[in-house]
């Protein structure tokens, strides 16, 4: 079981759209996947069609691992187009605070996931677009972590700001590794998204940055609007054929 936190120190950079349609189209490929939506804005679980307050939720049980007692993440998932997700709620905010005092606050995702081994070939995580403890536990829990992000100035200095965190949990972590770069509303002829996609090359390496990049598409914000995946909504559309190739990649980095 392969788990990726999709993750950046930036709003706005993609993440839930991503976390949405890799995981389809690797539903498409036979596979079976896990979301988690771990960020208290449950963008990932609304645009899934689930109500803005779930009943049961990733809250729940990360609340009552972190106080001794074993909850059964399963409990919480619901089936959504193919995929199972672990919904949000706006009272996973409070968690960040709650669970400052707990002792091993950063492996309560980790002992709740390592109850399902096996039962999935992936799980995606979708975090919030800061480093508080629910990313941390995202992390910790993960092999891989995946950033996507537009490739211009301000979404490149929440790169560096998120790496530098990162160093310091591979202390806890010593497994989690960059899977790549995704560079997300691209468009090959602004000077300014080529210059960061080759200043992140030359930073971190080729091997670190996806040969796919996600085009400007307004079918993936209608999709998500309308509660579906881009398969779902229009599988002809640029931002399918863009999640299909991403998939191949994905696939074969972990396969």
């Amino acid at each position: 079981m392969h788990i990726i936190s999709i993750a950046i120190q930036k709003g706005g950079s993609g993440k839930t759209t991503t976390a949405i349609n890799l995981a389809a189209a690797l539903r498409d490929r036979g596979k079976k996947v896990l979301l988690i939506d771990m960020d208290p804005q449950a963008n990932l679980s609304q645009s899934l069609g689930i109500p803005d307050e779930p009943e049961d939720n990733i809250y729940q049980v990360l609340r009552d691992e972190a106080f001794g007692e074993t909850p059964d993440l399963a409990s919480i998932v619901v089936r959504v187009h193919g995929m199972d997700l672990a919904p949000a709620a706006l009272e996973l905010a409070g968690a960040e605070m709650e669970l400052v005092g707990i002792y091993g606050r950063e492996h309560i995702l980790s002992q709740l996931l390592g109850r399902l081994e096996k039962k999935y070939d992936f799980v995606l995580i979708d975090c919030p677009p800061s480093f508080g403890m629910l990313t941390v536990n995202a992390l910790v829990a993960s092999d891989w972590y995946l950033m996507p992000l537009q490739a211009e100035f301000l979404p490149r200095r929440g790169v560096t700001s998120f790496m530098n965190h990162v160093l310091l949990l591979n202390k806890i972590n010593k497994k989690l590794d960059l899977l790549g770069f995704v560079l997300t509303r691209f468009d090959p002829r602004k000077n300014m998204n080529r210059q960061v996609m080759e200043e992140l090359i030359e930073k971190y390496g080729s091997d670190k940055m996806f040969r796919t990049q996600i085009r400007t598409n307004i079918a993936l914000a209608t999709a998500q609007e309308k509660g579906m995946d881009i398969f779902t909504f229009d599988k002809n559309a640029n931002g399918a054929a863009d999640y299909r190739a991403l998939a191949d990649e994905f696939l074969e980095k972990l396969t």
